[in-house]
């Protein structure tokens, strides 16, 4: 690659691995929530099997990207930046505002499954 030649950018907002998904891969958090309207991320995870059938658990690090995951590799980006709309934490700590959207780090490996360089964390969750 030479300083001339374009750069094929992957640019995808608000990714949440949180709440539901943690759920489904390896190395959950708890589930406890503080929603108003929801107290287990299992629940998120039940509505969706209402819709669509059961989900196994665990599933693959790559299961959460779905057919996206072919495209992306298909496209075959040189960059591949997200904005993660989820704080990676075991912490139990929360802020009482509404919604809080936390995955284990240990689930971190479906970021490097869709082959991630960057991560942006400058949202209203990174301190979740």
């Amino acid at each position: 690659m030479t300083p001339s030649d374009p750069v094929k950018l992957f640019l995808c907002g608000d990714v949440m691995a949180g709440r539901g998904i943690d759920q489904i891969l390896p190395h959950p958090c708890d589930p406890r929530l503080y929603e108003d309207y929801m107290d287990s991320a299992l629940d998120y995870v039940g509505l969706a099997e209402s819709i669509t059938g059961p989900i196994p658990r665990p599933v693959d690090m790559s299961y959460v990207w779905g057919a996206a995951l072919e495209e992306l590799n298909r496209a075959r980006p040189d960059v591949r930046i997200v904005n993660l709309e989820t704080s990676v934490t075991h912490s139990e700590t929360w802020v009482d505002k509404g919604i809080n959207y936390r995955m284990s780090p240990d689930n971190a490996g479906c970021l490097h499954a869709a082959g991630i360089d960057c991560c942006v964390l400058a949202n209203n969750h990174v301190l979740d």
